[in-house]
């Protein structure tokens, strides 16, 4: 019997190379590997906990979308929906809500770092904060659990959502019998944290992103403003802690990624790095690129595409739910 596993992007900003690589491009590679049944959806509800774009929100579902297909997402292969359209996550997310301890919410990371700089700031401690946010967890446990899920691919900062989805799991299983799986979290332990423009991890809440489609002329100048340290030309660099290398070998061939290795071991100008870097993206991303800008003029088709994902999923999520309905006694 194949594993679940599933993964979901939040429509709210244009991706970038740090959700390419820490997120897409291994999800990509698992939904080849037959051992898995893949559901990738996109996370519209999860959105709108912090203030959104009401007008560009339908441009960003759909920027998502086009995204994992140009990037060689194949829909008959996965089940692949938007969260939105699956109402069943909803209802079981007010299910768990009212079985899920208040402290536990208290302590999920997110909720805490506000109220931690709320205190800081002399503010009320829940300034700022809306029901969303702190039932976020919740929600998150549904996408998760609804479909019986065995492996979540995460980036570290998300670790904790496993863990509090596995623990309403296993309270839930002690109280009304077997019925969850409990999911565990995978890392990319190589790729977990992207640096961006300024050396920081790769996020657009920082702003130091790199879009995965910026045209070239763009993303030429945007590689060029990374942050390096002021080491000469000819100064032995080390790969390994450079993040023009880590960006580097993300789109090199193996053979390519060697030569460069070698290449900072005996002394390479950081321009002439970047200029490789770009040279290497650009090619990879070029006919995504196209295929992403077909796409997105093309709506009708994602429409289609995500309507029979849906269907797909929710053939799998009523079934699930009902069950759970029995299992607490409402049917």
């Amino acid at each position: 019997m194949r594993k679940t596993i599933l993964t979901g992007i939040k429509p709210t900003g244009q991706i970038h190379l740090g959700n390419y690589i820490g997120a897409i491009k291994p999800a990509l590679a698992l939904a080849k590997d037959k051992e898995y049944q893949p559901l990738y959806f996109i996370a519209d509800y999860h959105a709108i906990t912090k203030g959104y774009d009401v007008s560009k929100f339908k441009e960003l579902t759909y920027g998502v979308a086009a995204t994992w297909l140009a990037l060689g997402l194949e829909p008959q292969e996965v089940i692949f929906y938007k969260q939105s359209d699956i109402p069943e996550i909803f209802e079981l997310t007010w299910i768990l809500s009212c079985m899920a301890p208040k402290g536990l919410m208290n302590r999920a990371h997110a909720y805490k770092s506000i109220v931690d700089d709320n205190i800081t700031s002399n503010k009320d401690s829940d300034s700022g904060v809306n029901m969303g946010l702190y039932n976020y967890p919740i929600l998150m446990a549904s996408d998760i659990l609804l479909f019986k899920s065995d492996i979540v691919p995460v980036g570290k900062d998300q670790i904790q959502h496993i863990e509090i989805a596995r623990d309403i799991a296993l309270s839930f299983n002690h109280h009304f019998g077997e019925t969850f799986t409990l999911p565990e979290y995978r890392i990319q332990k190589e790729t977990a944290v992207l640096p961006g423009l300024d050396g920081r991890k790769m996020s657009k809440s920082y702003g130091n992103t790199i879009p995965l489609f910026e045209e070239p002329k763009k993303l030429r100048k945007l590689i060029n403003k990374i942050v390096t340290d002021s080491l000469p030309p000819e100064a032995p660099k080390d790969p390994d802690t450079s993040s023009i290398f880590q960006l580097y070998q993300e789109f090199a061939s193996p053979e390519d990624t060697l030569r460069m290795r070698k290449q900072f071991a005996e002394g390479i100008g950081w321009g002439d790095a970047k200029n490789e870097v770009y040279k290497v993206m650009n090619q990879f991303l070029e006919e995504p690129r196209e295929r992403y800008v077909e796409l997105t003029s093309s709506p009708q088709k994602l429409d289609k595409l995500l309507k029979e994902g849906a269907e797909q999923a929710r053939e799998i999520s009523k079934a699930n739910l009902q069950n759970i309905k029995e299992q607490i006694g409402f049917l």
